[in-house]
């Protein structure tokens, strides 16, 4: 039997680790970000599928990280930027900062 599950191919920086097991702290792999943008994400991207527009790469720290955590001012209009420490907040909880791996996703690397 052959695996049903629908397969899609997303491109991430070689220097990435490796996505952590779901419940395991976070660690800037980029693999839910890079699958699907979160609630505030869809805002910010314009799209609910494909890869979150606010996923940011570190290279210094061969990282990923969350633009609307890190950049957020980056992703507002320049009237609403006051509002930028307000949408890192929201963009915290939504990605569950600080509670682990929540991506049900399964990696390979080619």
């Amino acid at each position: 039997m052959g695996d049903s599950r629908p397969h899609r191919v997303i491109h991430l920086q070689p220097e990435a680790p490796d996505k952590p097991a779901h419940g395991a702290p976070c660690n800037g792999c980029g693999v839910c970000c890079a699958h699907a943008p979160c609630p505030l994400g869809i805002v910010a991207s314009r799209r609910t599928q494909g890869a979150c527009a606010a996923l940011v790469w570190e290279a210094d720290a061969q990282v990923y990280r969350c633009g609307l955590i890190v950049q957020p001012d980056r992703w507002l209009p320049v009237p609403l930027r006051r509002a930028a420490p307000l949408l890192a907040r929201l963009a915290r909880r939504y990605i569950a900062a600080g509670k682990g791996c929540d991506a049900h996703l399964e990696t390979e690397k080619q």
